[in-house]
């Protein structure tokens, strides 16, 4: 499971991805996992929807696709598993972007926290 910023920042990110893969009722096969690590290279982060005719349960479905190589469950969320693979080159949540995403400078921060809806105090 990734750490609780990521798995954060990587819940905010999936919530507006639709789903990419569908397990239906044949449950998780050899094809499927074969498309989830393709769609995982392609976008790293992946929404898998289970539909209600799937033999397996969600948590069973989470822990067969998490069983893959380098392959993190990051949310179950009713019929949906949002799972991330990081990209071994250009890796976009993770590694040297990672601290860019998360860096605001203080000043900024300051004056967000100051001013809450209302014009900032001139000084004289």
């Amino acid at each position: 499971m990734p750490s609780s910023p990521l798995r954060r920042r990587l819940r905010a990110h999936g919530h507006a991805l639709k789903a990419v893969i569908m397990v239906g009722k044949q449950g998780v096969t050899g094809a499927l996992r074969k498309e989830l690590q393709q769609a995982a290279f392609a976008h790293e982060l992946v929404k898998v929807k289970i539909a209600s005719e799937c033999p397996l349960d969600r948590f069973e479905v989470a822990l067969r696709l998490g069983a893959e190589p380098g392959v993190r469950i990051v949310q179950i969320l009713g019929r949906v598993i949002l799972v991330y693979k990081r990209h071994p080159q250009e890796p976009r949540f993770e590694g040297k972007r990672e601290g860019k995403l998360e860096a605001e400078p203080e000043s900024k921060r300051v004056s967000k926290r100051r001013t809450r809806g209302r014009p900032a105090p001139r000084s004289a």
